[in-house]
């Protein structure tokens, strides 16, 4: 959601939910949900991507599309593959939260928020990310609009109401009202709205707001009806393994996101992360995927910057969401180690002066992510093996290996330098680390020593 709420209890639902529906599914995920003819299948193109979140309004002075039009040859060189784009449609002003409102208040799903530009200004957006190679896709809200939303008035039954007759807000979101998926007429609407923007702007995709509030099935049809117009990435804002059966190609890595930040203040260790990995490796099949990071506009503004959450082993989770199985994310000025927490309903901005070190570290795992074979997201990719260490609790080692390339990666995960023995023979052979592009051999038994919070990335050496 991208206002603030009530996140423990939204967390709490979530997590219940996700739970339930994931013990169900693990005794029954061979029986496919009936009626439904087709499983999800991924778009070849998000295999190796990597995925940025733009923040039209806070991006540029300016806070416009055409503005942030101008940094797209730089995201191209960065080697940015998705563009997802927070909600541009206009705000609603009735209960508007701030000045200038949340812009997950949504006044007309088919309209274009006036602040940031037209229209053809979006389309020229689009179309110029395209020429460019980059993909772009939409956040939409699906679960509750704005109260000044024109549906909300000409169709009264497609909002959830109280006995009263009052339009009801979820949770203490205010500014907005619940939408009624029990109404087949609305769905219909929605649907259409989702169409319009593949067939008008030509987006590729969505990043669907709270999905979770959502019912299933009605995000199963909007699967099906969208790629038939053509492929898609839906990315959903849940946890919830049963989204990714018919309608979601990824969801949110929540509980690991929360787990790494733990682990920086010292509250949890690998030992957790470890368990964290066998049990979506329980609940989840091979081939959904899950989107890591260690920023988003959430975070960001409700609960401080990465570099508020994790301190000084900012670069090594951030390291850790290329290297494991799933999708990264970059949200805006990571790439530069913006360090500020951006007003939400109000104007703010990103500074972009120059940070090379963060910019070249970003860029190097960005083209690693795209350009070995192991790292592919869902089956497409390598599972990935843990290699024992003789401190397992705090430095996490593993291997991606395929037919073609080769991963190993090791991360000291505490404020303590460690010095550790090798276990076993997985990783034995000829390797470049990434970042140093120095080349090392390791035999069994090999010693490695890891200063606080720092990791190594080894690429299998060609003969």
């Amino acid at each position: 959601m991208g206002f603030k709420r009530t996140l423990f209890t939204v967390r709490i639902f979530v997590f219940a939910a996700t739970l339930a529906i994931a013990l169900s599914f693990s005794s029954c995920k061979q029986q496919p949900l009936a009626e439904e003819p087709f499983k999800v299948e991924h778009a070849e193109w998000l295999n190796n991507a990597t995925l940025y979140e733009v923040n039209i309004r806070q991006y540029t002075p300016e806070g416009t599309f055409a503005a942030f039009e101008q940094h797209l040859p730089r995201l191209k060189e960065l080697g940015v593959d998705i563009l997802w784009l927070m909600p541009i449609h206009p705000i609603g002003e009735v209960e508007r939260k701030g000045t200038l409102g949340s812009y997950y208040s949504v006044q007309d799903y088919m309209g274009v928020n006036p602040e940031f530009g037209s229209m053809d200004d979006f389309k020229h957006l689009v179309s110029q990310a395209h020429d460019l190679g980059m993909k772009v896709i939409l956040d939409w809200v699906a679960n509750h609009c704005a109260h000044d939303n024109k549906i909300v008035e000409e169709h009264p039954d497609w909002v959830v109401r109280d006995s009263a007759g009052n339009a009801v807000s979820p949770y203490d979101w205010t500014d907005v009202v619940q939408l009624n998926y029990a109404n087949n007429e609305f769905r219909d609407y929605m649907i259409s709205a989702l169409k319009y923007w593949i067939e008008e702007a030509g987006v590729d995709g969505y990043r669907c707001d709270v999905a979770f509030m959502v019912p299933t099935d009605f995000w199963n049809k909007v699967r099906k009806e969208l790629v038939s117009l053509k492929p898609m990435f839906m990315l959903a804002e849940a946890e919830n393994v049963e989204l990714q059966q018919f309608a979601f190609d990824a969801d949110y890595a929540w509980e690991f996101h929360s787990l790494m930040n733990e682990i920086a203040k010292g509250k949890k260790t690998v030992m957790d992360m470890d368990r964290y990995f066998q049990k979506e490796l329980a609940t989840y099949p091979k081939n959904t995927i899950k989107m890591h990071f260690t920023s988003n506009h959430d975070e960001n503004s409700w609960h401080g910057t990465e570099f508020n959450r994790m301190g000084k082993s900012v670069k090594a989770f951030a390291a850790l969401t290329f290297t494991i199985p799933g999708i990264p994310l970059i949200y805006n000025g990571q790439e530069v180690a913006f360090d500020k927490q951006l007003e939400f309903f109000e104007k703010d901005e990103i500074s972009w002066t120059p940070n090379a070190e963060f910019t070249d570290f970003y860029k190097e795992l960005i083209e690693l992510k795209r350009n070995n074979t192991a790292l592919m997201a869902g089956a497409k990719g390598a599972d990935m093996f843990r290699v024992k260490t003789s401190n397992d609790i705090n430095v996490f080692a593993f291997i991606r290996e395929n037919e073609q390339d080769k991963v190993f990666a090791i991360f000291n995960f505490s404020p303590l330098e460690q010095i550790i023995d090798l276990e076993g023979e997985a990783y034995k052979g000829s390797y470049t680390e990434l970042f140093s592009n120095d080349s090392f051999s390791f035999t069994e038994g090999s010693k490695i020593t890891l200063t606080p919070w720092a990791f190594k990335i080894y690429i299998k050496e060609t003969p």
